[in-house]
Parts: structure tokens; sequence; C-alpha cells
């Protein structure tokens, strides 16, 4: 989000809550100042920070009493968040849509990992979108999660109506990651997906793949519901979801799915 944007969506998120939320600031933004002043002066409480080095903010963050949580991709970098003062981790496994790491680790994989290398709150993310990937990543060692790909297809989410029907159509095999050489990408086949992949085969460089990047590429594609050239990023999940409604019923129905594993799982009779 730009600025005035990011603005006015936390006021309508304190109009429309007492609770308290949480706001993801990309650190590699050339404008991250701006947003953290945003941040600080509407009182926010929470921040997610990812894509970029957790030390650089993290002190200045909890100077001003907000409580951090940083995303990573790895041991290594979970490490090092913890190093930096965080007060959680989110670990992002290679299965997540949109920017992701480059590291190709699973969320199966990586949960375990990172829960034995550190010893602060652990979220769990990257295909993790019903009652039963939730407890999954319980067991796996986190004490949440965080579910972005399924509430792409929710009646609040912002998103074009054309991406939420092609989210809702995708299946397996409908995503892969890309642009490692830029920022590593999840993203639905489309005609600009084919056309990155017509410049790999080319050898392209890194200046040329940039060059047809562009600029705004996912505001086009999500945003603006051009299924044709624009980025349209989603996790692999997406081939699991097939229905838009509204967001209260899904929590709902994660939640109560949850809840219904872990009975079957006490009384002995669990059914896949």
């Amino acid at each position: 989000m730009y600025p005035d944007v990011l603005k006015e969506h936390i006021i309508k998120c304190q109009q429309a809550t007492k609770e308290p939320f949480g706001v993801n600031i990309p650190l590699l933004y050339p404008n991250i100042e701006e947003l953290l002043k945003i941040v600080i002066d509407q009182g926010v409480k929470i921040v997610f920070t990812s894509a970029g080095n957790p030390s650089t903010w993290t002190w200045f963050l909890k100077e001003h009493g907000i409580t951090v949580v940083h995303v990573v991709s790895s041991v290594k970098f979970a490490i090092k968040a913890k190093e930096s003062g965080v007060d959680a981790v989110v670990a992002e496994g290679f299965e997540a849509g949109g920017h992701n790491g480059r590291e190709e680790t699973t969320t199966m994989s990586l949960i375990p990992m990172v829960s034995a290398a550190i010893d602060i709150p652990l979220i769990a993310a990257g295909g993790i979108a019903t009652g039963r990937g939730m407890l999954a990543a319980m067991v796996l060692g986190a004490e949440g999660v965080q579910i972005g790909s399924r509430f792409v297809a929710s009646e609040e989410a912002s998103v074009h109506q054309n991406f939420k029907d092609m989210v809702v159509a995708s299946k397996e095999g409908d995503t892969k990651l890309t642009l490692k050489e830029l920022t590593p990408v999840r993203l639905l086949k489309n005609k600009f997906f084919s056309e990155i992949e017509d410049l790999y085969s080319q050898g392209a460089s890194r200046e040329t793949l940039k060059e047809h990047l562009g600029r705004a590429r996912a505001k086009k594609g999500m945003f603006e519901g051009d299924l044709e050239q624009g980025e349209l990023e989603i996790g692999q999940i997406s081939g699991l979801i097939n229905s838009i409604k509204p967001t209260a019923r899904i929590v709902e129905e994660i939640v109560s799915e949850y809840r219904s594993c872990i009975d079957s799982i006490k009384k002995g009779c669990f059914e896949v």
C-alpha cells in the first residue's frame, strides 16, 4: 500500500474494532520511514515485518511500544530475527503465495526445524487454509497460523472479482515460484507468467526480467482484474479453495474443523 492508502485502512480498522490488530510492513519499500511513521502516529500496537533485515527497524518499533513479528523462510533467518529482538516469528513455507524465500523449504519441514531453533512464539504460514492444516502446523511446533490465500476468496477481500474467480477455478499445479533473480514470487500461470518463462528459456538477464516486470504488475492483476498481463499472487493451497464465502464463515469453518479433528484424534477415530 502507498502511505495514504495504508493510513486509510488503519483508520478503517480502528473504526471497525476496539481490539488490537497488526499491520504488515515489507522492509524493502523505499518509503519505509514514511510507512513506519504512519503506523506509530496511528497508534498501531502490532507490526509484522517482512522482506528485509529485522535488526534495522525492530529496535525503533519496540521503542514505541509496538510488538514486532518478523516473517522468515529459513532457520538461519529465524535465528537472526530472534537475535534482533522480535517478539515472534512467522515461518513461511515454499507453498505460500506472493513473495517467498529462495530456499524452497516446505512448511512441513520448516516449522519443526524453526521450532527447534528458537524459543519465542512461532507462527506457521504457507499452505494452510483449513482446520486440518492448522492442527498439523500446531503439531509440528507452531503456536498459531497465518492464512492468506484462503481469504483472497472471501466476499470482503478488496481484490478484483476476476482474480477471486480464477483462484476458485485453479487446480493443483496452477501456481509456480518465479523471478528468483529479483524477488521470488509464487504466481498463477497466465500470459504474463508464460512470457517470463519464455525469457528464461532465452537466457534473459536480470535487467531484462526487471524491465519486463515493470511497475504495478500486481495491482494490474489482483486489483484491476487483468488476468492476462497482471501478477496473480496466490499459494499452492488455492487448488483446495473452491468457493467464495464471507470471512466470518471461513474463520468459523477453520476453527470448527480444527476442534473436530482434535476430538476425533482423542476418540481414536480420525478419518480422512
